[in-house]
């Protein structure tokens, strides 16, 4: 069983309800590495085994959001359940996760800002950008919309102070040490740095995203 308390063991969550139909488990209050790798183990752990009464499962960055139905299950009951399986949470491993190359057109109107902010010329910010793995952090906040991270702390940069009213999909964001892509056309308040062919969402496939939390991402430059 996992120690909890050990240095590199997955944070301690807390259990918050939400309304009456809903419970929060929370990792963390801020993004870190560690409580991103505990919701994704957490979300897999609560596929391969469902809590009873549960009718959707939600990861987020930092936290897992678990709708329930209150007629079938009591709220007390379902954190219970949560506290089972969360001490259960790293006992095994998760299928491996799958791995993307993406290449990508760095064309975007913000590169030459976003470069010049972090102290580089537009060449040696791609290069600084793709050379490492990236991991999907989730998805969410719209349709195949898809967050991956960490980028090193030289590669830190807060949002714009203003927001474009439309990128189209396949944009490729950057963020806040993340580079996000989007799946359908949205307003957005990140740096655009380019564009990509890969296409993240399908309504009518299943799943409708072919990303999962956990996958490790690579971008490269398109030839």
């Amino acid at each position: 069983m996992t120690d909890l308390s050990a240095p590199n063991a997955f944070p301690v969550p807390t259990i918050v309800p939400l309304g009456d139909a809903c419970l929060l488990v929370r990792f963390g209050t801020t993004l870190t590495d560690q409580a991103n790798r505990a919701v994704i183990a957490f979300a897999r752990l609560l596929e391969r085994e469902p809590v009873p009464g549960v009718d959707e499962v939600m990861p987020n960055l930092v936290s897992v959001l678990l709708r329930f139905d209150p007629l079938r299950a009591h709220p007390a009951q379902i954190a219970g359940e949560i506290r089972l399986r969360l001490f259960a949470l790293g006992d095994s491993d998760a299928d491996a996760p799958a791995h993307w190359t993406l290449p990508t057109v760095f064309d975007g109107p913000d590169l030459e800002e976003v470069a010049t902010l972090l102290g580089l010329s537009a060449a040696a910010f791609v290069s600084a950008h793709n050379s490492r793995t990236l991991r999907v952090l989730a998805t969410g906040f719209a349709p195949g919309f898809v967050y991956c991270g960490m980028h090193d702390d030289a590669l830190v940069l807060p949002r714009r102070t203003s927001v474009r009213p439309m990128v189209p999909a396949g944009t490729v964001l950057f963020a806040a040490g993340q580079t996000a892509i989007t799946a359908t056309p949205l307003p957005t308040g990140w740096h655009v740095l380019g564009r990509t062919d890969f296409a993240n969402f399908d309504a009518s496939a299943s799943p409708p995203t072919r990303l999962s939390p956990g996958d490790t991402v690579q971008f490269t430059v398109a030839t």
